[in-house]
């Protein structure tokens, strides 16, 4: 086990470095995507050229063309856009391991859902990946593959039926960060196997003087529309870990297919607007996300209601024990458990006083949510857990 402290380090490192590159990727991603709904057909463009674009930025002007498929000639200088993506990926897997693979039994396993040994959970987690692109390259391939909103239909499914199986294997928390490495794994293939590929033939036909096939662009083109619509989903399933509300819910995998809508909706109507649209078509998108968004609230806001038979009824005494059972391993000074080197938030609930203190915490985390226990290891029982709701809502007699 690698020592906390350079555990820490190591998190803080690649997490910066997941942002640094993230922010990167997406600017570039969503940038060009603007460039090639913003282009402009024009009779004075050189042959070939599939339209052209003004852009103006940071007091300049800049014009810029797209080939239907390539220049005549290859350029002296081509810039790649490709790092930005490999290492988000890189990463973000980083990530994984050091929190969901070395952390597994806290933060990817819970045992209620699924009995799983450590490697078991990391060799589903690696298997999943592996296999989420293999299916979606082959649908994309596939006769379906040529009708974009029929495809577009498939891959939901699939996310969904992905968000399904993690929900009924892992962790609340460790299922819908799953999902979200899943969808970023096929984004970062569809650049890694498919864009860039597909480019570097291009340039090869070039430099040999031939013309290159035009399917090629035609492909990456379909790839590059489906990262971007799939972003803004995968940015909120990413930091998911921290709203406990959106992961906790009995179907949470449902969530995962309106975080979907929401965030294509709200992608559509962007690019449609890059592309000169208005009137009806700019009319539908924020209306339906609000209607959807609308939907997501309702059906992850978690009842308040805490319900103890007299009988059952806890004091001071019995919470404290509970929490010390069941919480003081993390939320403590010097934290026992391995996989936690200072207590999450700086909550520590070693006294009475402290319960008091992080009452509502407590109540959102522990009794609401169930995000607490991490992965309940210590094996906290709905009855303890209402117990404890129940004496915050009495006023903590």
């Amino acid at each position: 086990m690698i020592d906390i402290a350079y555990a820490e380090w190591l998190e803080l490192g690649f997490r910066w470095l997941h942002l640094i590159a993230g922010i990167a990727w997406i600017g570039s991603s969503f940038y060009f995507m603007f460039l090639d709904y913003s282009l402009q057909p024009d009779e004075n463009l050189p042959a070939g050229v599939k339209g052209a674009s003004w852009n103006v930025h940071g007091g300049g002007f800049y014009f810029m063309q797209k080939y239907t498929v390539a220049p005549e000639k290859m350029p002296d200088v081509l810039h790649w856009f490709k790092w930005e993506a490999y290492f988000t990926w890189i990463s973000g897997f980083s990530l994984i391991i050091i929190i969901y693979y070395w952390g597994a039994e806290t933060f990817l396993i819970d045992k209620e859902i699924m009995d799983l040994t450590q490697w078991q959970a990391i060799g589903m987690s690696v298997g999943s990946f592996i296999l989420s692109w293999i299916v979606y390259d082959r649908f994309c391939k596939a006769p379906v593959g040529k009708n974009d909103i029929a495809l577009s239909i498939v891959v939901f499914l699939l996310i969904l039926l992905a968000a399904y199986g993690f929900t009924h294997v892992y962790s609340g928390r460790g299922a819908f960060v799953h999902v979200g490495a899943v969808v970023g794994t096929i984004m970062v293939a569809n650049v890694f196997l498919v864009i860039i590929p597909n480019q570097r033939i291009v340039v090869k036909a070039l430099i040999e003087g031939e013309e290159p096939a035009a399917h090629l662009g035609a492909e990456g083109k379909q790839r590059s529309t489906h990262n971007n619509y799939l972003t803004l989903p995968v940015l909120l399933m990413m930091i998911s870990s921290h709203f406990p509300m959106i992961f906790s819910n009995k179907h949470s995998w449902l969530v995962v297919g309106l975080v979907i809508i929401v965030g294509g909706i709200i992608r559509d109507y962007f690019n449609a607007k890059n592309q000169g649209k208005d009137g009806k078509r700019l009319m539908w998108q924020w209306p339906a996300a609000a209607i959807f968004m609308a939907i997501l609230i309702v059906f992850i806001s978690y009842n308040e209601e805490v319900k103890v038979a007299e009988d059952d009824q806890m004091g001071s005494t019995d919470v404290l024990a509970i929490i010390q059972t069941h919480c003081v391993s993390c939320h403590a000074a010097k934290p026992s458990d391995n996989d936690i080197g200072n207590a999450p938030g700086g909550v520590r609930l070693e006294t009475l006083a402290d319960i008091k203190k992080y009452r509502s915490k407590i109540m959102k985390q522990s009794v609401l949510t169930k995000a607490m226990p991490l992965g309940n290891k210590s094996g906290m029982t709905e009855k303890e857990r209402k117990g404890v709701g129940d004496w915050i809502k009495r006023g903590m007699p």
